[in-house]
């Protein structure tokens, strides 16, 4: 599979929001987080962009360096549905990503060729946080890939996020899905990890804040 060869990253954290995304793309410190991304070799943006909606769920777990508080990973085997943004890169830019996420610089080392997990919808690239990747589906005949934890939330310490974490997420389903700020705390607020931590009324607030990043596809007309 050659680095120019399209597929679609599908984001189920705070890479929903395009602004958030953008820094591992082109490089740069999203707001309220603690690092700066360097960007990936291929600094273009994304060819497209789509809201998705994945079977099963996702959960907060670990500690984000960046962030402070937990981490969201997709749980093939959780109930319910995910609401996720499927962005159309090249294999190249995927590999950067994934790199970034775990905290390495864009090309250090061979990319993966990702033909395990193309051919049998999972493949391991290390023990890391973010290294197990999954293939969730096909879009317009490219396959759509994304990155979790080789365990579920059965196996995780499960941890609430941070205040800018969730706030990320909030803003990237508004933006991404057209939801309001309520519809958007109510499925975060249900998150294994966030669930008792953070009340449905206190996340809308979050998302209500004065300079909150986006305001949904209905409020914008």
């Amino acid at each position: 599979m050659s680095g120019e060869a399209a597929v679609w990253y599908v984001a189920y954290g705070s890479n929903l929001f395009q602004e958030r995304f953008a820094c591992y793309l082109s490089g740069g410190r999203p707001r309220g987080g603690a690092r700066t991304y360097t960007g990936c070799r291929d600094p273009r943006p994304a060819r497209d962009a789509r809201p998705v909606t994945l079977p099963d769920g996702i959960y907060f777990a670990l500690t984000s360096l960046t962030w402070g508080g937990g981490m969201a990973f997709y749980d093939p085997r959780l109930p319910g549905r995910a609401a996720a943004r499927a962005y159309l890169l090249t294999r190249q830019q995927f590999c950067d990503v994934v790199a970034q996420e775990m905290r390495r610089e864009a090309g250090e080392g061979a990319d993966p060729d990702l033909a395990e997990v193309l051919a049998t919808g999972r493949q391991t690239l290390g023990p890391g946080r973010y290294e197990t990747v999954l293939k969730v589906g096909e879009h317009r005949g490219h396959p759509m890939l994304t990155f979790t934890s080789p365990h579920g939330a059965a196996e995780a310490e499960l941890n609430a996020p941070a205040a800018p974490y969730l706030a990320m997420l909030g803003h990237g389903l508004r933006e991404a899905h057209g939801w309001t700020c309520e519809r958007a705390a109510s499925y975060l607020g249900a998150r294994p990890g966030a669930d008792g931590a953070w009340p449905v009324p206190r996340i809308t607030a979050l998302l209500r804040r004065p300079g909150a990043a986006v305001r949904s596809a209905h409020e914008r007309g």
